[in-house]
Parts: structure tokens; C-alpha cells; sequence
């Protein structure tokens, strides 16, 4: 798909990115389209599955939730059983905002809101009763330098 996106559609997703209440009137207004143009554009990038979902960023202290971990983990199991598991335990555990299998010396990373380090505790004490894991270790993020969900729209080729 990435093909056949163009100008206009990078425009009009690098718009969403910034506010995805912006009314179709408006929006169609910033990039020079007509409302039922412009409509058709975000339909079809729906469609095709660019444009995923449309939610509300919400501010994670305002829920307590203040402290961001890193959680790296090396495993010495790679049997699909325990993939399946290490997978469920991921999805099930709302801590758990984001998950990446890497290369290199660690096995997977997490990425973790919590409370505190008292949180973060009871969520490591859950994760080890679930799934057996050969290493884990964590870093506590000191200072949010950069934290966006938008992609850089002008970038992609």
C-alpha cells in the first residue's frame, strides 16, 4: 500500500496523527479537498488497513500510572508451547503496553506502565508465576525526553 500513498494522503494522515477529532470540514480545508474527496481518501486508507484505529491519547499520570519500565527478557525456551503462553500472559497483562521479540542478546523487550516501583513489584512477581523466564531485568525511565504514537509521514517513501 505504501505505493499508493500520496502527497495528499501523507498530508491528511500526518493531520489525524496531530488530532483525530478534526471534523471532516476542517480537515478537508487543510489539504485544499473536497469534504466527500477527502472522506474517500481516509475511507480507503481504512480499508487497507494504513489507518488502524482512531483513539484518545490519555495522560498516563492522570490514571496513577506514572512510572515507565523497560523490561528486557532472555529466555532459554523457543518451543512454539511456550511462545503460545509467553504470548497470551503479553496480551492479558494491561501493565504490558507494548512487546517486541529482538535480535541480538535479549530475546524480547517490554514496555511497561506501572504505579511506581511498588507496581512494578507485584507486576514482576505476576510475570515470573506465569511463564519461566532465564533472565530478566529491568530499566526505570528517569525522564520522558521523546514519547509520540505519531510516525514521521514525510519520511516513509
Amino acid at each position: 500500500m505504501a505505493e499508493n500513498i500520496d502527497k495528499m494522503d501523507r498530508n491528511i494522515l500526518k493531520l489525524l496523527q496531530q488530532d483525530a477529532s478534526i471534523s471532516m470540514d476542517a480537515l478537508a480545508e487543510r489539504v485544499h479537498l473536497s469534504r466527500n474527496a477527502c472522506w474517500r481518501r481516509i475511507r480507503q486508507m481504512e480499508d487497507a488497513g494504513v489507518i488502524r484505529s482512531r483513539v484518545a491519547l490519555i495522560d498516563p499520570a492522570a490514571l496513577g500510572l506514572g512510572l515507565t519500565v523497560f523490561v528486557m527478557i532472555r529466555t532459554n525456551m523457543h518451543q512454539s508451547d511456550w511462545l503460545e503462553t509467553f504470548a497470551r500472559v503479553v496480551r492479558d497483562t494491561p501493565e504490558i503496553i507494548g512487546a517486541h521479540r529482538m535480535s541480538g542478546d535479549l530475546d524480547y523487550v517490554l514496555r511497561v506502565k506501572v504505579p511506581d516501583v511498588d507496581g512494578y513489584d507485584r507486576f514482576y512477581q505476576r510475570l515470573i508465576r506465569q511463564i519461566p523466564i532465564a533472565d530478566i531485568s529491568a530499566s526505570f525511565v528517569m525522564d520522558d525526553i521523546k514519547d509520540t504514537t505519531a510516525l514521521p509521514t514525510d519520511l516513509a517513501t
